[in-house]
């Protein structure tokens, strides 16, 4: 029996997987992959059969169930089995259903860490998740769950949210957090396919994202996230002034601003 590889593929580029991924994908013999992950991923796999098993958001996809028993058939017949995922496999990736799975059926496996959208995104923002005297947490989060289970109600508190998944729900999300107590002039910063050619940015606010600004704007057939906090606001940059220019620095011209 060979072994099962859980591989994050990250963001979306193909040149954002690791190292190890990549070398893992090259010797692969089955590669079962997300939707999410990006055509050119998959060149990385020459002599591997390639099986798509994702799931998108409202539509038909393959069941988990089925999808965990495609893992265990592939390793009984194949030495080196890939389940590639996008982002990372150990969050919001159903990597513990898939796990369980493997350990019950006695087969071995290894989780290879993937970059994940949030810090991807944050990167190509050049936004910081944490900043100094403004955001010293992180919470990832998201609005989507199953169908069969339990809805988590527990207010989220941390200075800066990433939604994962939140297109749809995005009004419902800024109006509910509105409510507990955040800020309508909340920045917020949406990204969507990033690190791909399609990757599109849009900057607003909580309040303008309650009204459904920014419904129209989204593209239903790309993966976005929602970025919500004032680390995503405009940065402003004081250039320090130089001899020549001090006097004009003491007249109270404007600091450089960057978008």
């Amino acid at each position: 029996m060979g072994k099962v590889y859980l591989i994050g593929a990250g963001p979306g580029a193909a040149d954002l997987i690791t190292v190890r991924g990549a070398r893992l994908l090259a010797v692969a013999d089955v590669v079962l992959h997300d939707a999410l992950v990006e055509p050119a991923m998959l060149d990385y796999a020459p002599k591997a059969r390639k099986i798509a098993v994702g799931k998108r958001c409202g539509k038909r996809s393959t069941a988990q169930h089925f999808i965990n028993k495609q893992i265990v058939d592939a390793v009984r017949e194949h030495g080196v089995v890939v389940r590639l995922k996008g982002g990372d496999p150990m969050l919001f990736g159903r990597a513990d259903e898939e796990m369980r799975a493997l350990e019950a059926a006695g087969i071995e496996y290894e989780v290879v860490p993937g970059i994940t959208a949030a810090l991807a995104s944050a990167a190509s923002l050049r936004r910081s998740l944490t900043l100094r005297g403004v955001s010293r947490s992180v919470a990832l989060a998201t609005h989507s769950r199953a169908a069969d289970s339990a809805e988590i109600r527990e207010q989220v508190n941390a200075d800066s949210l990433v939604f994962y998944m939140g297109r749809d729900s995005a009004p419902e999300i800024a109006q509910q957090l509105i409510d507990a107590g955040r800020a309508a002039s909340t920045p917020v910063a949406i990204v969507e396919a990033c690190s791909t050619p399609r990757e599109r940015t849009l900057t607003l606010t909580l309040e303008g994202l309650a009204a459904g600004d920014a419904q129209l704007w989204l593209d239903p057939a790309q993966p976005s996230l929602l970025m919500i906090g004032d680390a995503f606001a405009e940065r402003v940059i004081k250039s320090e002034p130089s001899a020549d220019d001090s006097s004009s620095a003491a007249s109270g011209e404007p600091a450089l601003r960057v978008a």
